[in-house]
């Protein structure tokens, strides 16, 4: 009879041993998932129990999501247009009666996430490199510029457009400024980040050669993080465009306003017609910013 070495015992006690405090963590950790799952949605009203009229006229109650979820269908098909093909131009015309209006309004759109895409990079450029942990001069500068991106990105966009259109009125100026702002914060995050994972064996050569922070931080980093900042602009971008469609609702310029009009007047086939004029422009915008990010990180697109 072969005995089992004490280092081969040693190894599987503590296997075990191993094995039984991973199992208890994934115990524990199902555990407190499904009570915080349970509670978000006891919380979130998708227990809540309304009384519903079947068509029968029979009165019954159940659960108000699954009574709300044939109401959902509803509105979607109310938003369809009526297209037959014998007369399909002139539905068309019919689907789209306002498409000048709304053509100008959706440049409009796009230059307020252009010019908000802009503010927010030059910010947020600016700002990275103090909010960074590895190129921050020191701990409160560090600590006060982490603060600001984070006060700017956590207030929603339609909160600042109503505080800017109270101080400047109602009008694209207001939608640049909300959306530039909020994605300042947002990119300032992303921008340090991609400063903190770069190489800083260059930046240390340059400091050690006598080189100022400015040097540092102009040779050493940027031209490592400049695909990344390039790419996460590009991104933003596509978002800021989304968002320059909703803060409308707010007399903040650009489509958004119209949605707005057509909800309050109940057009829903011109809510439809603008759904699918941003659906048509963001995937746009989504094609040539891949193709920009390929072109400048040198990828081909193919199986890559």
């Amino acid at each position: 009879m072969t005995s089992v070495s004490p280092a081969i015992e040693q190894f599987e006690l503590d296997y075990a041993a191993a094995r039984k405090s991973a199992l208890r963590m994934n115990f524990l950790s199902s555990a407190v998932f499904a009570i915080c799952f349970f509670a978000a949605a006891w919380i979130g009203g998708f227990f809540d129990m309304t009384d519903v009229t079947l068509a029968n006229g029979e009165r019954v109650s159940m659960w108000k999501i699954w009574a709300g979820l044939p109401r959902l269908g509803e509105y979607l098909y109310k938003t369809l247009p009526v297209l037959h093909w014998d007369t399909l131009g002139a539905d068309l015309a019919n689907w789209f009666w306002r498409w000048k209006v709304w053509l100008e309004l959706l440049i409009e759109t796009i230059l307020i996430a252009y010019m908000a895409t802009l503010l927010g990079v030059f910010g947020a450029f600016l700002l990275s490199f103090p909010a960074s942990r590895n190129l921050a001069p020191n701990a409160i500068v560090l600590n006060v510029t982490r603060r600001y991106l984070e006060i700017v990105r956590t207030v929603p966009e339609l909160v600042w457009a109503l505080i800017f259109v109270f101080c400047f009125g109602v009008g694209p100026l207001a939608g640049v400024l909300a959306i530039g702002l909020h994605a300042t914060g947002a990119l300032g995050k992303l921008y340090s980040e991609a400063n903190e994972n770069a190489d800083m064996r260059p930046v240390e050569g340059i400091k050690a050669s006598g080189g100022s922070w400015f040097d540092q931080v102009r040779y050493g980093i940027v031209p490592q993080v400049i695909p990344n900042i390039i790419s996460y602009t590009l991104l933003r971008f596509e978002i800021n465009v989304r968002a320059s469609s909703i803060i409308g609702f707010v007399g903040a310029g650009g489509l958004g306003q119209e949605i707005r009009v057509a909800m309050s007047l109940q057009e829903y086939t011109d809510l439809s017609a603008l759904f699918l004029i941003i659906f048509v422009t963001v995937i746009l915008i989504d094609t040539i910013s891949e193709k920009v990010r390929h072109r400048i990180i040198g990828l081909t697109g193919k199986g890559v």
